[in-house]
């Protein structure tokens, strides 16, 4: 029983001395040691802007929990998410700019995943989705088939930020006979500067995004976007490191489970007034 118990304590002995070096192992290939170089978008509201926003500070709080620096690198987006985590994650930008150890807001994805093998998608944090905000007095609420949650907007004009997931279906929903009401604009906070401006009577885009533009308290309605010709209306959002970085990425797993058990996440969220949907919640 004597020996059984002393093997048993050797092992226990062995396993905890293993243990900050296997955290330290996680954390050896960084940009730069004691330092976690976190990609985040340029000029994206509410999640990232002048260094401020959801990403930043949850990149940052992460950063805190893993005893390391944050260092905070925002980023024009390229055309299409692939080649932002080529840029942010697995290679560098052409024009030199270093890769970051950890990219904020990538979907979490199966096809986009598969379709870049040198990044590891994981750690959902948030659900978005697509949402309306309207004038009540033109557009009714967007439920049911399309012909009739989108019978409005061919007599009153809706706005949507130029080449996104709202302004695609708009554009080819019901054969196209909403086009010329569909209003283009350069992001959402210029549509819903044009829906308080009366130039159109709704905006659609991602939910976080068109809470922070719109504002509380104003006149206009605020709702999903669920149809049935809408195949895509919700997403998972996550982070990506190079594929050949899992330890990192485990690391980054379990800083983001702490911080969501002890209510971190939502505080950061709710810090800039953003409903905080949560993927399987």
């Amino acid at each position: 029983m004597r020996n059984s118990a002393r093997r048993c304590l050797t092992l226990l002995a062995c396993l905890l001395a293993s243990a900050p070096a296997l955290a330290a192992d996680g954390l050896e290939n960084l940009q730069q040691p004691g330092r976690l170089r976190i990609a985040v978008y340029n000029d994206f509201p509410p999640y990232s802007a002048q260094e401020r926003g959801i990403d930043v500070d949850l990149g940052r709080a992460i950063a805190e929990k893993l005893g390391l620096a944050a260092e905070i690198v925002a980023f024009k987006a390229d055309d299409d998410m692939s080649d932002d985590l080529r840029n942010m994650v697995w290679k560098g930008h052409y024009l030199g700019r270093r890769p970051a150890d950890l990219m904020m807001h990538v979907p979490v994805d199966d096809y986009l995943a598969r379709a870049n093998k040198q990044v590891r998608i994981f750690g959902p944090y948030c659900l978005e989705s697509l949402a309306v905000a309207r004038d009540p007095a033109l557009v009714p609420p967007l439920a049911g088939s399309a012909a009739v949650a989108l019978e409005a907007f061919t007599r009153e004009k809706v706005g949507v930020d130029s080449g996104t997931l709202a302004d695609s279906f708009l554009l080819g929903a019901l054969n196209g006979r909403l086009r010329d009401n569909v209003v283009h604009y350069h992001s959402v906070a210029q549509a819903a500067a044009g829906l308080k401006a009366g130039e159109v009577a709704a905006v659609v885009a991602p939910r976080a995004e068109l809470e922070a533009a719109v504002g509380g308290g104003t006149r206009f309605a605020f709702g999903p976007v669920h149809m049935p010709e809408l195949r895509i209306d919700h997403w998972a959002v996550g982070m990506a490191v190079k594929a050949d970085n899992p330890q990192l990425a485990e690391a980054v797993s379990g800083a983001l489970a702490a911080l969501q058990r002890d209510g971190t996440v939502a505080r950061i969220f709710s810090r800039y007034g953003i409903t905080l949907q949560t993927p399987g919640g």
